[in-house]
């Protein structure tokens, strides 16, 4: 037993995480009705009041097991995911000096098992890695349309010194 770790608090008493995310980062949970012939989820609605923001753009992409996006930042607007299929990790990294979580690398995991959309704020990096064992799929509306001439994307290499978090053997970009 002299080799034993003691496992730290990573929940309160009521289930929710202890550790904090990037500020501004929010959840909106989203309702799913099932009944005998199937279930349907609730993505977003305005009527939700969750982002002042309307969705007038939307795509989805995907992320093979075990491999990573990231790191990128948006200065212009903000991401917003909805995990449809697969178990994706999220890690922020708050760059923002006026931030309270200014400096903080910070992790959630979505998951259809925990059906929520959620908002990545600007000028926070952020990266997602699959930590499923098959192809996840995800839908971002992000607050702005994507500009093709002049994207609002900036990119950091996943091993970049800039970002104090390591992925362990990262494949992606």
């Amino acid at each position: 037993m002299s080799n034993a770790v003691k496992d730290i608090q990573t929940v309160s008493k009521e289930g929710k995480p202890i550790s904090r995310l990037a500020h501004g980062v929010e959840f909106h949970e989203s309702p799913t009705h099932i009944d005998e012939r199937g279930s349907l989820c609730e993505i977003i609605d305005s009527r939700w009041s969750w982002c002042k923001d309307p969705i007038n753009f939307s795509y989805m992409f995907t992320i093979r097991p075990q491999y990573v996006k990231g790191w990128n930042l948006h200065k212009k607007h903000e991401d917003r995911y909805f995990v449809i299929q697969g178990d994706l990790e999220v890690t922020f990294y708050d760059v923002r000096e006026d931030s309270p979580t200014y400096g903080e690398v910070s992790q959630v995991v979505l998951s259809p098992d925990n059906r929520r959309i959620m908002n990545i704020p600007t000028h926070v990096w952020h990266g997602v890695k699959n930590i499923g064992d098959k192809d996840a799929l995800v839908i971002n509306f992000p607050t702005m349309c994507y500009d093709h001439e002049d994207p609002d994307k900036y990119r950091l290499d996943l091993d970049t010194d800039e970002i104090p978090y390591k992925y362990e053997n990262p494949k992606g970009w």
